[in-house]
C-alpha cells in the first residue's frame, strides 16, 4: 500500500512497531525515562489514526458502514490523569519523543479515578468522580509478568557498614502499557502506568489470622495507592497517601529500569561494580517536577544497600543519571515533606537523605566557612517548627541538570528561588521553553487550518514547525487572508452550535470569542477578566446606542476541591453571567459563558474557535503556560502580561502583534517594596469602584447580598496577585482589541503573523533541546521499515539494531 500523507486525504499503510533500541556509543545514552505523577492524555483514537496515517481510510471505512466517525470519537472518555499544564506537557513530550525516534518511556500511575468531572449547579462547582475505566480501556495492555514489589514502613537493621530495610509491608505494582505512536515514522514507544495490587497473603500472615473476611476486605488499603489523582494544581498537600503514590511509582520504575539495563548487559563478564559504570550512559531519567524526587534516595538505596557499591561511586552515578524540571515558583506549591512522615513510611530513605545532606553541607561549609545562614538556606532539611525535607533542594543536589520551562522562569529560578545553588554550580541550570505537539493541537483539532497551511507551504511543517515562518510571504495575500478568516469563522459556527446544544444559549458567531480557559487560581487572575466583563456591562447600560464590538466571553477551568477562593471565583463568574445574559438592554452585544468541565477534549473544540486568548497572570507567576501556545498556533490573538512564554511569543511575533499590557516583573518587585495598596486604585478609578461596589452590594447576588464578601475582602487586603494594579492597563488594552476587531483584514494579518511565528513552540523543538543538552542522545528522523518487509531487509536498513521488547 503506498504511503501518502494524512493531510492529502489519501491512505497510508503504517503499522505499530516497538521503537528501536539505540546503541549507546561514546557519550550516547540508550534510553530516556520520563517520570511523572501526571499524564493528561485526553482521547487516543483520533491521535492514533493521524500518527499512523490512517485517518482518512478509517473515516471512509466507518462511513461505508453507515456510521459517522465523529460520533464514534465523541464516545471515548478522556484519560484525565493530570490536573493541567504539567500533566499535559508530559503527554505532548511523549508524542514528540516517539516522533523524533527516541527510545523513551513515560512512567506514571494508572489512577482508577482521574481529575474529577466538574458540574456547575446553581453557579457552584460540584465534583463528581471520574470513573474513566467504567467501560474498560482498549488502549492499555496489562503486563502481569512484569509485576514488582514495593515496600513501605518497617525498620532499618545496621550491621557494620551495611544497612537492611526489614519488616516492611509489601504492595505489588502491576504495569499497564499504552502504545505511543510517533508521527508517520513506524515508531511506537510505551507509556507504562503502575496499578497497586495487594499480595495474596496480605494481612493473612500476621495478627488477624482469625478474621479472614476482614483481611480480604483490607486489601483495599494497599490498592488505594493508585485509586485517585490528587486534584491540586500548583499546591502542595502533604498527605501520607500522596507520599505513598510518589514512592510507589518511583520504586516500581527504578526496578524496571535496572532490570532492563541488566538484560542489555546479559552475558557481560564484568563485575557488578564495573557494569554500573555505564549506567548514566545508557539511562537518562527526567523528573517532572519534584513529585518523583524520592527516585534519588531510592536509586542510592539500590546501589549502596543491594548492589553494594561504595557511596561515592553510587552518588556519582546517581547524579549523572537524574535531571530535574522545575514547574513553579509559587511557595505554596513547593513540596516540603515532614521528616516524621518520611521516617514512618520510608525509614531507610530518610537515613539516606540525611547522609546526602550531611555531605552536601560539609561541602558548602568547606567553601563558605562560618556562613551559617547559607548552610541553613541550602540545607535539604528545614528546621524550625516541624522538620521538613525540601524536595526541590534534594532534586537540585541529586541531578546533573536543572531546568525551568520558559526564559523568564528559568531566570527567576536561577537568580531568586535557587540563587545559592546556581552560584555554586552555574553550569547545572538551564532553560527549556515548553512546547506543544502540533499533531494534536493543529492537525487533530483544526484540520481546516492545517490543510490551508499545507496548501501554501507543503506538509513537512508537521514534523518541523519552524517551517511556518514561510507563511510570512503570504501576510499581504488577500485570498489567503480571506481563507484564514473563513476557517476561523467555520470553527466559530461549529463551536457556537455546540454551546447552543450544551448550554441552551444563543451565540452570535460573528461576535468576538474572548476565551480564558485554564485551572482556576488567584494568580491566573480570572477575577481581573470578571471585572472587565462587569465594566463592559456597565458601559453598555450607560450608553446602549453607542457602538459596541459584540463579545462572547468564555471562561472555563476547574478549581481544586479544597480551594475556597477559586470556588468563589467560579460562583462570581456564573452570577455575573446570569445578570448579563438576561438583561434585554445588553441583548447579543455581550454574552458570558462558564464552560463546564474543561478538559483536553473540550480544549480541542474551543481553541480553534477562539479570537482572543487571555493570558493575564501577574508577571513572574506563570512558569510558562502552554495554552497560550495552542491559541497562537490556532489563529487567536493574545492579550497578556509579560509572563511565562508570553515573553517569547512576543519576541517571536513582534510585540506589536500581541496585546501586551501591565506590570513587568520589575514593576511587581517595585510595588512589593513600596507596599501594594489596593484602596488607592479603587479610589482613583471610577469604573473599578463601580464594579467592585456592585459585587460588594449584592447586585449580582440579590438573594444573598454579602455572598462575595470574602472575594472583596481579599482584593482589598490580601491580594498577592495585585488585580487592581493591572486593571486600568487591562481595560485600555481591551479597548485596542475591540478597535482592531472591527477591521477584519488588519486583525487577520496579525493572526497570520502569529501563526507564522509559532514554530518555536513545538514540543519537538523542546525535546530536541532536552536530548542535546541534558540526555546526550541524538534524535533520529530515520523511518523504521514497516513490519511487512522481510526481517533481514529491515535489519539492513535499521542502523540502530533490533527492536526493543518490554
Amino acid at each position: 500500500m503506498p504511503e501518502l500523507s494524512p493531510l492529502s486525504g489519501k491512505q497510508n499503510g503504517a503499522v505499530l512497531l516497538p521503537a528501536c533500541k539505540t546503541t549507546a556509543g561514546p557519550g550516547q545514552r540508550g534510553r530516556i525515562y520520563y517520570l511523572s505523577l501526571e499524564f493528561y492524555m485526553g482521547r487516543t483514537l483520533q491521535n492514533t489514526m493521524i500518527n499512523l496515517g490512517l485517518q482518512n481510510a478509517c473515516d471512509e471505512a466507518v462511513y461505508q458502514l453507515g456510521l459517522d466517525i465523529e460520533e464514534l470519537e465523541e464516545i471515548e472518555e478522556d484519560a484525565g490523569l493530570g490536573n493541567g499544564g504539567l500533566g499535559r506537557l508530559a503527554a505532548c513530550f511523549l508524542d514528540s519523543m516517539a516522533t523524533l525516534g527516541l527510545a523513551a518511556y513515560g512512567y506514571g500511575i494508572r489512577y482508577e479515578y482521574g481529575i474529577f468531572n466538574q458540574k456547575i449547579r446553581d453557579g457552584w462547582q460540584v465534583e463528581e468522580a471520574d470513573d474513566w475505566l467504567r467501560h474498560g480501556n482498549p488502549w492499555e495492555k496489562a503486563r502481569p509478568e512484569y509485576m514488582l514489589p514495593v515496600h513501605f514502613y518497617g525498620r532499618v537493621e545496621h550491621s557494620g557498614t551495611s544497612a537492611k530495610w526489614v519488616d516492611t509491608q509489601v504492595v505489588l505494582a502491576l504495569p499497564y502499557d499504552t502504545p505511543v505512536p510517533g508521527y508517520m515514522n513506524n515508531t511506537v514507544n510505551t507509556m507504562r502506568l503502575w496499578s497497586a495490587r495487594a499480595p495474596n497473603d496480605f494481612n493473612l500472615r500476621d495478627f488477624n489470622v482469625g478474621d479472614y473476611i476482614q483481611a480480604v476486605l483490607d486489601r483495599n488499603l494497599a490498592e488505594n495507592i493508585s485509586r485517585v489523582l490528587y486534584p491540586n494544581d500548583n499546591f502542595f498537600e502533604g498527605k501520607e497517601l500522596r507520599l505513598k503514590q510518589e514512592y510507589f511509582v518511583v520504586a516500581a520504575t527504578l526496578q524496571d529500569i535496572i532490570r532492563r539495563f541488566k538484560a542489555s548487559k546479559f552475558g557481560s563478564t564484568d563485575s557488578v561494580r564495573t557494569v554500573f559504570e555505564t549506567f548514566p550512559d545508557q539511562v537518562a531519567i527526567q523528573l517532572n517536577d519534584t513529585h518523583p524526587a524520592m527516585a534519588i534516595p531510592e536509586l542510592m538505596r539500590i546501589f549502596v544497600d543491594i548492589e553494594k557499591l561504595p557511596w561515592s561511586k553510587a552518588w556519582d552515578i546517581t547524579k549523572r543519571t537524574f535531571a530535574y524540571t522545575n514547574h513553579t515558583v509559587l511557595p505554596e506549591a513547593l513540596e516540603r515533606w515532614p521528616v516524621d512522615l518520611v521516617e514512618k513510611l520510608l525509614p531507610r530513605h530518610l537515613q539516606i537523605i540525611y547522609e546526602i545532606n550531611q555531605r552536601h553541607l560539609d561541602h558548602i561549609a568547606s567553601l563558605f566557612p562560618a556562613d551559617v545562614d547559607r548552610l541553613r538556606r541550602m540545607s535539604l532539611i528545614e528546621e524550625g517548627g516541624t522538620k521538613r525535607i525540601n524536595m526541590a533542594h534534594l532534586c537540585i543536589v541529586g541531578s546533573h541538570a536543572v531546568n525551568g520551562v520558559a526564559k523568564i522562569h528559568s531566570e527567576i529560578v536561577r537568580t531568586e528561588v535557587f540563587k545559592d545553588f546556581a552560584e555554586l554550580e552555574p553550569e547545572k541550570f538551564q532553560n527549556k521553553t515548553n512546547g506543544i505537539t502540533p499533531r494534536r493541537w493543529l492537525l487533530l483539532c483544526n484540520p481546516g487550518l492545517a490543510e490551508l497551511i499545507a496548501e501554501k507551504i507543503g506538509e513537512d511543517y508537521v514534523r518541523d514547525l519552524s517551517q511556518l515562518a514561510k507563511l510570512h510571504e503570504f501576510v499581504d495575500d488577500d485570498l489567503f487572508i480571506r481563507e484564514v478568516a473563513k476557517v476561523k469563522q467555520e470553527n466559530k459556527v461549529k463551536f457556537a452550535l455546540y454551546l447552543e446544544k450544551e448550554y441552551k444559549v444563543k451565540i452570535n458567531p460573528s461576535s468576538m470569542f474572548d476565551v480564558h480557559v485554564k485551572r482556576i487560581h488567584e494568580y491566573k487572575r480570572q477575577l481581573m477578566n470578571c471585572l472587565h466583563i462587569i465594566t463592559m456591562y456597565n458601559r453598555i447600560k450607560r450608553d446602549p446606542v453607542k457602538l459596541f464590538v459584540p463579545r462572547t466571553v468564555i471562561i472555563g477551568g476547574k478549581a481544586a476541591p479544597g480551594y475556597h477562593m477559586a470556588k468563589m471565583i467560579i460562583k462570581l463568574i456564573n452570577a455575573v453571567a446570569q445578570v448579563v445574559n438576561n438583561d434585554p438592554v445588553v441583548g447579543s452585544k455581550l454574552k458570558v459563558i462558564f464552560l463546564e468541565n474543561y478538559r483536553v477534549s473540550l480544549a480541542e473544540k474551543v481553541i480553534p474557535a477562539t479570537d482572543l486568548s487571555e493570558q493575564i497572570s501577574t508577571a513572574g507567576t506563570e512558569a510558562s503556560g502552554t495554552g497560550n501556545m495552542k491559541f497562537m498556533l490556532n489563529g487567536a490573538l493574545t492579550i497578556g502580561t509579560m509572563d511565562g512564554a508570553n515573553v517569547e511569543m512576543a519576541e517571536e511575533a513582534g510585540e506589536e502583534n500581541l496585546f501586551i499590557f501591565g506590570m513587568r516583573v520589575e514593576d511587581v518587585a517595585e510595588l512589593d517594596k513600596e507596599g501594594y495598596d489596593a484602596q488607592q486604585y479603587y479610589d482613583r478609578l471610577p469604573e473599578l469602584k463601580q464594579a467592585v461596589d456592585q459585587i460588594k452590594s449584592g447586585f449580582f447576588s440579590s438573594n444573598e447580598p454579602d455572598l462575595f464578601k470574602d472575594v472583596v475582602n481579599m482584593l482589598f487586603h490580601h491580594d498577592r496577585f495585585k488585580v487592581f494594579a493591572d486593571y486600568e492597563a487591562y481595560v485600555k488594552c481591551q479597548e485596542k482589541v475591540s478597535e482592531l476587531y472591527l477591521n477584519s483584514k488588519a486583525w487577520t494579518k496579525k493572526v497570520i503573523r502569529n501563526i507564522a511565528a509559532a514554530g518555536k513552540f513545538s514540543s519537538d523543538r523542546t525535546i530536541k533541546e532536552y536530548a542535546r543538552d541534558i540526555w546526550h542522545v541524538e534524535p533520529s528522523d530515520l523511518k523504521i521499515p514497516p513490519p511487512n518487509e522481510p526481517r533481514e531487509v529491515a535489519e539492513d536498513r535499521t542502523p540502530n539494531g533490533t527492536a526493543a521488547r518490554a
